[in-house]
């Protein structure tokens, strides 16, 4: 490779080769990427990546307006910039002890810079511009960064954010940039980011999407310094450079975990944890995957090629961990971290990255995965009908989106399926009208994440919180989460009041039993968790059977010492602020600040939302609400002082003053209609078998499932249990289905006992047996090592 290259030949050459140097996320699936070896052709290529490439018609309105987005986002972050100044670049962007402005500043300069390399930008070109740029760049290694400056606050600013801002601020200059300042430049990177298998002062290895991050960072600073030794130990980060499978970000984490001892990266049950036990597939994982395909373009068809066999998982991570954590654009924020605080990372801002990364590796990916891909793509885009993919995304993804939109794979259609993530804690349940999110913790996850002075009031994240996705695509954006009530999330059981703010905090459970049972080509699933409360003395059982339309909601053994328990049957931003709310048929009054008891409720519905039934008629609390509250409420760092409101509807059971064995039941039916809740309270779906702190159990009375939880050894009708486990028992005709799981993921062996005679085998996964016993059958499954898996067995009636 040859460094001494100006940008005007990165084009030409990029023009010259092709697809082969363009973004190879433009190509079609199956398409041979040629042998690059020079520094100007990978330079092209991340130009491309940035820009859109050469030949873009500009005569194209959806171009056009891509390109005029990229023009008012530069005239934005320029405002202010002054290479001049003494305090700081930018005015709202100088202090000493937080590190993000370090970052925000170059992250302005490599905003400006796009649009000064974008044809067709009022700023392409632009000679005064280009000086401006190259005196902030100046600027920032005099004063801020580089070997003579002492990093203060985050790391993550120093050794990632900075460095990818700079490095493509550096890719879009190049040609103007001389040797001297290119020369301070990549030394100030390789200053903080040496090497992608060090990681700080200490010398740890970096894991997750850290580890992906520090190589994006050395890879592009390798190619600016025409560095192919470096390149190599980027390409050798990916995978397992100690041959201890503790480090390779490709490889799946299952046995990685207990060697590494963090936990950290992909599962292959689609599980991702980062922080050591945080579900993040929607923060850290999303930006994993979208960093990732970044490099693998910039790598492919080179002397650096990821060629490790562990890159096939990557289709795993898209199928079982992102696509079902999808819902029409939003991730469910279970999975989010704390970047549910940022006011940035709302209206799907988190799909849109998700989508991004994904049709980069569609060309990666030849033959039938890059069709699924593709009809993954399709059905993303076209199902989020909140925010305009296309309206919103950079212009090479806009470019890619195009060509698979136009392709001749279908999209997939929407998807339905019960998805449960044993290794983070979580579930979703996808129906065509609806998907559901769960969201628990053990004593293998945390149960939430507040650090930097972010998510400060994510107290109850993880207290069975259900999050339920509508047609309301824009429920979880417009500031829900400053103004919803956070000490009553909807499912969660939690001891009334407001905690301190929740800075620094983080802790796992007590209680090991998290987890259930999922149907396989069904939506059928049990989940439940035990409940020990962080902060209090609440402990509590709860369960969600999961039947396809029905979700039936069971709690019992609510305890504690002091303070008054709730259980949150729903919680709910309202679209229309006099959204109807029938109580037993009855309206109740839809004006701000309506408070009542409601006594013996045997049905709800809550009109745009669905319907909740109550077996066992219950007294509930209901409270319409206008909450007011500021970003900066929850987070320190990003937030602003600026006052939202919007309008709430919560409805809550409420357990009294330190209960003793309290309990719950109903059924939520989302997106049901009136009149089929008010038929379904007359005729209820679904019946109560068991509640008790031994098992909690429901059977389906159209065909007779029983699912069931079984905290301890006992019974419900005809199906016992040896001790904690999670069971489903579906009959279809002469055939009837056993699906079994261990939640605490300590056990060696589940046997369950099914008082069902002349019953036989015809299939069984490998480690489950059965074996006749007096009144009907005895199933034994090998449970250890599996980690909450579910196994199934069949069998048929003589």
């Amino acid at each position: 490779m040859n460094p001494g290259t100006t940008r005007r030949t990165v084009l030409a050459t990029a023009a010259a080769l092709g697809a082969a140097v363009a973004l190879p996320v433009s190509l079609s699936a199956g398409t041979a990427h040629a042998a690059v070896g020079d520094a100007a052709a990978l330079r092209g290529r991340w130009h491309t990546l940035l820009t859109g490439g050469p030949g873009l018609d500009l005569a194209d309105a959806r171009i056009a307006a891509a390109v005029a987005r990229i023009g008012r986002a530069a005239a934005t972050a320029a405002k202010g910039l002054d290479p001049a100044a003494t305090d700081g670049l930018f005015p709202d962007l100088t202090s000493t002890t937080l590190s993000n402005h370090v970052t925000t500043s170059f992250k302005r300069l490599a905003t400006i810079a796009t649009a000064w390399a974008v044809p067709g930008t009022p700023q392409y070109g632009d000679t005064a511009l280009r000086d401006l740029l190259l005196g902030g760049i100046d600027w920032m290694l005099a004063h801020r960064y580089g070997p003579g400056h002492t990093r203060f606050d985050n790391d993550w600013d120093w050794e990632i954010g900075s460095a990818l801002a700079l490095n493509d601020a550096t890719v879009l200059l190049y040609d103007t940039l001389g040797a001297e300042r290119l020369t301070r430049i990549t030394t100030a990177v390789r200053h903080y980011t040496p090497d992608p298998n060090l990681w700080r002062a200490d010398r740890q290895i970096a894991t997750g999407a850290n580890r992906v991050w520090i190589s994006t960072v050395v890879a592009v600073n390798a190619v600016l310094l025409d560095d192919g030794d470096a390149l190599a130990r980027v390409r050798d980060a990916l995978s397992d450079v100690e041959g201890s499978g503790a480090n390779s970000v490709l490889a799946f984490n299952d046995a990685g975990a207990a060697a590494q001892g963090t936990g950290e990266g992909f599962y292959s049950d689609g599980s991702f944890l980062q922080h050591y036990k945080h579900p993040y597939t929607g923060g850290y994982g999303k930006e994993l995957l979208n960093n990732l395909s970044r490099l693998l373009n910039l790598l492919a068809g080179t002397a650096w090629t990821v060629t490790d066999p562990d890159l096939d998982n990557v289709r795993v991570w898209v199928d079982e961990g992102f696509d079902p954590l999808l819902a029409r654009g939003d991730v469910l924020a279970s999975v989010c971290g704390r970047e549910i605080a940022r006011p940035s990372k709302q209206g799907h801002a988190s799909a849109q990255t998700v989508i991004e990364a994904v049709l980069r590796l569609i060309p990666g990916f030849p033959g039938e995965t890059a069709e699924r891909f593709t009809a993954l793509v399709k059905q993303w885009i076209a199902e989020d009908t909140y925010r305009d993919f296309l309206a919103v995304t950079d212009l090479a993804s806009l470019v890619a989106a195009r060509q698979v939109i136009a392709s001749p794979v279908p999209a997939r259609g929407p998807l339905v399926a019960h998805k449960q993530h044993p290794r983070m804690d979580k579930a979703a349940h996808h129906r065509p009208s609806f998907a559901l999110g769960i969201s628990a913790y053990s004593t293998r996850i945390y149960n939430y994440e507040s650090i930097q002075n972010e998510n400060l009031h994510g107290w109850h994240l993880s207290d069975g919180m259900v999050l339920l996705h509508t047609d309301d695509l824009g429920h979880y954006s417009e500031d829900y989460w400053p103004t919803v009530d956070p000490a009553r999330l909807p499912g969660t059981t939690v001891i009334a009041g407001r905690p301190a703010n929740a800075a620094g905090q983080r802790t796992t459970s007590t209680a090991d039993w998290t987890g259930g049972t999922a149907l396989p080509g069904t939506t059928l699933g049990a989940y439940g968790m035990e409940l020990r409360a962080y902060g209090s003395s609440l402990r509590g059982l709860k369960s969600w059977f999961c039947l396809d339309d029905v979700i039936a909601c069971v709690g019992s053994g609510i305890t504690a010492d002091a303070g008054t328990a709730e259980t949150v049957v729903e919680n709910r931003k309202l679209r229309d602020p006099a959204a109807a709310l029938l109580v037993n048929g009855a309206a109740a009054p839809t004006g701000a600040g309506w408070s009542a008891q409601l006594d013996r409720v045997s049905w709800l519905h809550v009109a745009g939302t669905g319907g909740y039934v109550f077996p066992q008629p219950v007294t509930l609390r209901g409270l319409r609400e206008d909450r007011t509250a500021t970003w900066r409420e929850i987070n320190l760092k990003y937030g602003t002082d600026t006052p939202v409101t919007r309008p709430y509807l919560t409805l809550w059971q409420d357990h009294g003053t330190a209960p003793a064995d309290a309990g719950y039941f109903w059924l939520q039916a989302p997106a049901a209609s009136a009149e089929r809740t008010r038929l379904w309270s007359v005729a209820p779906p679904v019946r109560l078998v068991a509640r008790s702190t031994a098992v909690h159990a429901v059977r389906r009375c159209a065909d007779g499932l029983l699912a069931a939880n079984f905290w301890a050894a006992g019974s419900a009708q005809e199906l016992k249990a040896d001790g904690p486990a999670s069971v489903l028992v579906r009959p279809d005709g002469k055939a009837v289905t056993v699906s079994l799981s261990d939640p605490t993921q300590l056990r060696s062996t589940v046997s369950v006992e099914l008082a069902v005679r002349g019953l036989t085998v015809t299939s069984a996964d490998p480690g489950v047996r059965a074996a006749p016993v007096r009144d009907g059958i005895r199933i034994t499954a090998d449970t250890a090592g599996r980690y909450g898996a579910t196994l199934n067995l069949t069998l048929k009636r003589s």
